[in-house]
């Protein structure tokens, strides 16, 4: 398993769960001086990253690209894949298709996390209808990242934050039955805390499902700063063959580098338990 850091490059996300917020060139600066493998990118479009620039910084650090995060579709423009007017739900397709991309470019899949959005039957949205759409975007938009020879990251989130899939087996027996390829689960431990019952028996359930982990504390602080057990969390990884990442999707509590620096000392802790 390998190591990520979170960086945000969208304003309107500083009270986040980001660790960086000053810009690629100081994140990846702090990352690789932590001993860090990669960065998360959370921009605010595809078209706001210079590939060229974004290409040097991570020749010049030794570092990779974990994932790339959209988002700011949601954030910003209030873009989901669920949303009742069809014009919205075509331009949250692009946006999410344009980050694929710039996300392929580096070998990294691109997140669907809150712009998968939420059903509300009082705007004209029953949860099938929702679900149908989502499979839709889901799947073709999986197609868009296989040209690029990476997944697309699915996320599911609390309760507080979607109404669509809350739980891990949930959504990988929707994926699986619906047989939308190419699409792999975002195993999110925070939210993870919240809707499962036993963290690792859903990652047994997901299995080889889980494309990417957000390595996050009960309390959205890095590991060792909550409540979260992480040994059976990393046992059911390993017996699941999972060989990604482990990223920090956390707060920057205390501090940005106390919470980098935390996190890089529990993942290195967790991964060379027995």
């Amino acid at each position: 398993m390998r190591s990520a850091i979170t960086v945000s490059l969208v304003p309107e996300t500083k009270a986040g769960p980001f660790v960086f917020h000053d810009g690629l060139a100081h994140a990846c600066a702090q990352a690789a001086a932590l001993g860090f493998d990669a960065v998360e990118i959370f921009p605010p479009s595809a078209g706001a990253i210079d590939a060229a620039a974004l290409t040097a910084l991570l020749a010049q650090h030794k570092l990779r690209v974990a994932a790339v995060g959209t988002g700011a579709g949601w954030v910003v423009r209030k873009l989901s894949l669920t949303a009742p007017d069809a014009a919205v739900r075509r331009d949250a397709c692009a946006f999410i298709a344009e980050i694929a991309g710039l996300a392929g470019r580096f070998g990294a899949p691109a997140i669907i996390g809150s712009m998968q959005g939420r059903w509300d039957s009082a705007v004209g949205v029953p949860r099938d209808q929702a679900l149908a759409w989502l499979a839709e975007g889901l799947a073709d938009l999986g197609a868009q990242a296989a040209k690029h020879n990476v997944p697309l990251l699915y996320e599911p989130l609390n309760r507080y934050e979607t109404n669509l899939f809350n739980r891990l087996g949930d959504t990988a027996a929707w994926l699986r039955t619906h047989k939308i390829s190419n699409v792999r689960i975002l195993a999110d431990l925070f939210h993870m805390n919240i809707e499962e019952s036993d963290s690792a028996a859903a990652l047994r359930e997901a299995g080889d499902l889980v494309g990417h982990v957000h390595f996050a504390d009960s309390n959205r602080r890095a590991i060792g700063f909550g409540q979260t057990p992480i040994t059976p969390i990393i046992a059911a990884l390993r017996a699941i063959g999972y060989a990604g990442y482990l990223s920090a999707e956390i707060f920057p509590l205390p501090d940005p580098r106390a919470a980098a620096a935390q996190t890089i000392t529990a993942f290195k802790q967790a991964v060379a338990a027995p």
